[in-house]
């Protein structure tokens, strides 16, 4: 007898345009039919040299207080530019010079190539972690530099200055969208019918222009209830999900922010949604989801829409925080649109599996307490 592969008779759609040969090989080989819509182009970080370096020459022109790398791809490319300008030597030395704070091992690993130390860097990539760890300290009067990247952080920069900081943020490049977008349209339609089981998403550009597309089709409604729903929005890491929590959908994410992970999650999350979703709480209770049925250590639980909707947002997402404002989106239209809603049903919720089940992350949202 053959033996089945683990993704076999699952539909899932890929967004990424870099690396798709290798993501939809590993889908592949495991079983899945893969749709391929890439959301960004083949080259999609676009660097306008002209006006990199009158950002670069304004850097240069007075003291910086404190830099803020976030991705590493930026940093190689802004240094790079400014070596072959003969620049490097004095961005060098005005970048050293300051306090050095940066998102992640691949902001670190472009600084040390060329010599510059990081004071500071969150075990995440999630910028919300550096703003975290300056909350308290006072900012008033500091040259901040931030160097941007195809994604916005116009967000970011002010609430920087909004505690007194002098910004300065340095676009290194754009992310452009696709060229033919027929196939991103068709991705929409396949999410919004619920024709697909998940989707891929190895990048936060990639999710904007996938709400971009919806919302050009009038049909951003639907596909965001179908990933609420029924379909998994499969991310390469917390940065990429963070992006959907606007929209108030769960997302899955490995562990290490690699491709195979990625996949590897999705060879165990995709079955057990189809045959009935088994977690082990925290304290060694056995939560079990089959459709609409909820059952406990074997007995049923029976829970009204709003703390069924928090649950599921959790279980997909087990172990992982999600925010307040992505549980709101969750709860059923009718209910109150407060974040008391939320602490109202998530209240129910500990109620009826156990007060220590769902864990509060301060400041950041809720998590169901999962097994190690």
């Amino acid at each position: 007898m053959t033996e089945s592969l683990p993704l076999s008779g699952f539909r899932i759609g890929v967004t990424a345009a870099r690396k798709v040969d290798e993501q939809v090989a590993l889908l592949e080989r495991r079983g899945a039919t893969v749709e391929w819509a890439p959301a960004l182009s083949l080259d999609p970080n676009h660097v306008d040299d002209d006006q990199l370096r009158a950002a670069t020459e304004e850097v240069l022109a007075k003291p910086v207080d404190m830099f803020l790398a976030t991705t590493g791809i930026g940093m190689r490319t802004w240094l790079d530019a400014a070596e072959r300008w003969g620049l490097l030597p004095a961005l060098l030395e005005r970048l050293g010079s300051a306090e050095i704070l940066a998102r992640g091992p691949k902001s670190v690993g472009a600084l040390r190539r060329r010599g510059l130390r990081e004071l500071w860097a969150p075990e995440s990539e999630c910028f919300e972690d550096v703003l975290e760890h300056l909350r308290g300290r006072s900012l008033e009067g500091l040259r901040i530099l931030v160097q941007g990247h195809g994604q916005s952080l116009s967000m970011a920069a002010h609430a920087l200055r909004r505690r007194g900081a002098d910004v300065t943020t340095v676009t290194v490049y754009r992310v452009e969208p696709a060229k033919d977008l027929e196939p991103m349209f068709k991705l929409v339609d396949l999410v919004a019918d619920r024709s697909l089981d998940a989707v891929t998403f190895t990048s936060a550009p990639a999710v904007a222009a996938l709400m971009e597309a919806a919302g050009s089709t009038g049909r951003r409604e639907d596909l965001v209830g179908a990933f609420q729903a029924d379909v998994v929005a499969a991310c390469v890491g917390p940065v990429t999900a963070a992006a959907f929590e606007l929209w108030g959908v769960p997302t899955i994410y490995p562990d290490r922010s690699r491709l195979a992970a990625m996949v590897k999650q999705l060879e165990t999350e995709l079955p057990s949604r189809r045959s009935g979703l088994a977690i082990e709480l925290a304290d060694g209770q056995q939560l079990l989801l089959h459709g609409d049925d909820v059952l406990l250590d074997g007995s049923v639980v029976k829970l009204s829409p709003a703390p069924a909707a928090v649950l599921n947002a959790l279980v997909a997402n087990p172990g992982n925080v999600v925010s307040r404002p992505a549980l709101l989106a969750m709860l059923p239209s009718g209910t109150a649109g407060s974040e008391h809603a939320v602490e109202m049903a998530v209240a129910r919720l500990r109620a009826a599996l156990g007060t220590r089940a769902v864990q509060t992350v301060v400041k950041r949202g809720y998590r169901l307490a999962v097994a190690p």
